[in-house]
């Protein structure tokens, strides 16, 4: 594919507490074996996307150590090249941190690279998509932008604070908004673009000179009367990691085989950093029922209706259920956890119960003991 890939980072909108203090949210640990940006990583390798760029807001290093040279996500080092990019210099205040200052201070890649179009989506929305049919259908209808959407009727519980998009019979963009909660059906922006290169350069200065705290977003919705800007619907699964709740209730969602299938596909591979540690071993006490277990884990618990990731330990009676353990974590005897998120390296012995809810589930911080 003739296009270049742009892996943008969140606004302010985007804040997974807790696990969001660590690391930046696309490196945050998904579904057992994945980080979150593995999905849209996967989604443009898997199109024909041989140059990509992924945006950091802040702490890097997670992505450096993850994504390495890209090679683990079918990226050829001869005819493509994957680039963490990032404001080297220091802002004077968190609100300058935006993507448009990013896209300025690394705009010498953009302008080098050889293809026509640019591709720009953020990590933290997770679906499943091919973007040779966005291409063609943004080429075939001659718009100027292409923004991809998901229509939904859980508006007023899901995508809160997202963008949404009004359109016409034709599917042009008439008015970008907010999703306040108060409508049950919306078109839901998964702030994703696409268009050509110069138009995103044009606007990438247009925005720099209008207001020093413009996101790229912001310049979009200001230029609706002027630019055509079109609808591209996403079918399937598609959720917005937004929030810490809406990052339990989507782990919690895809534990469910019909759901999960719809998202990871044979066809459609989900690449990641490999780990090669031994087989999960399950004792003789264990008892593990609806759950996603990764490998290298010991279980000697009962675990019901959890995600569970590499080399997790769950002793002798602890119960675990509708819960997510990242990587590393040490759940000790008699440990009682429900609706609980405990971050990597935490160990939960002394203190024997954690109970949580869907809306407001306990957060066990990273390397923690408890």
């Amino acid at each position: 594919m003739r296009a270049l890939g742009i892996i943008n980072f969140e606004d302010d909108t985007a804040n997974i507490e807790g696990l969001g203090e660590f690391r930046p949210v696309p490196a945050i640990a998904f579904l057992g074996r994945y980080r979150v940006i593995d999905f849209i990583l996967s989604n443009m390798t898997n199109s024909g996307i041989s140059n990509v760029h992924v945006y950091c807001k802040e702490k890097p290093r997670n992505l450096f150590d993850h994504l390495g040279d890209g090679t683990l996500y079918n990226i050829n080092s001869k005819r493509g090249k994957l680039r963490i990019l990032f404001g080297e210099k220091s802002f004077s205040s968190p609100v300058y941190n935006h993507d448009i200052a990013n896209f300025i201070l690394n705009m010498q890649y953009i302008e080098e690279d050889p293809n026509p179009y640019v591709i720009v989506a953020p990590s933290y929305f997770v679906y499943s998509l091919d973007f040779n049919p966005v291409m063609k259908a943004h080429i075939d209808s001659k718009a100027d932008v292409t923004v991809l959407y998901k229509a939904t009727t859980e508006a007023k519980s899901r995508f809160l604070g997202c963008d949404v998009l009004m359109l016409d019979k034709e599917k042009k963009v008439t008015e970008f908004a907010k999703n306040r909660g108060n409508y049950k059906s919306r078109n839901v922006s998964l702030e994703a673009y696409v268009m050509t290169k110069k138009l995103f350069i044009e606007l990438v200065e247009k925005a720099a000179k209008t207001s020093s705290l413009y996101w790229f977003k912001d310049i979009l919705a200001e230029s609706v009367g002027t630019l055509d800007i079109r609808g591209y619907g996403v079918k399937g699964y598609v959720s917005c990691l937004n929030s810490l709740p809406e990052y339990y209730r989507t782990s919690m969602e895809l534990r469910d085989r019909d759901e999960s299938v719809s998202l990871v596909k044979p066809e459609w591979p989900i690449y990641t950093h490999t780990n090669d540690s031994c087989p999960t071993r399950y004792t003789e006490t264990a008892d593990v029922t609806d759950s996603l277990i990764a490998n290298g884990c010991v279980i000697e618990g009962k675990v019901e209706g959890s995600v569970i990731s590499r080399n997790v330990t769950i002793r002798k009676g602890a119960e675990v259920k509708d819960s997510i353990i990242l990587p590393g974590a040490y759940i000790g005897e008699k440990a009682k956890l429900d609706h609980v998120i405990v971050d990597k390296y935490a160990i939960v012995h002394h203190v024997k119960k954690l109970e949580g809810t869907d809306e407001d589930p306990v957060y066990v911080k990273r390397r923690d003991r408890i």
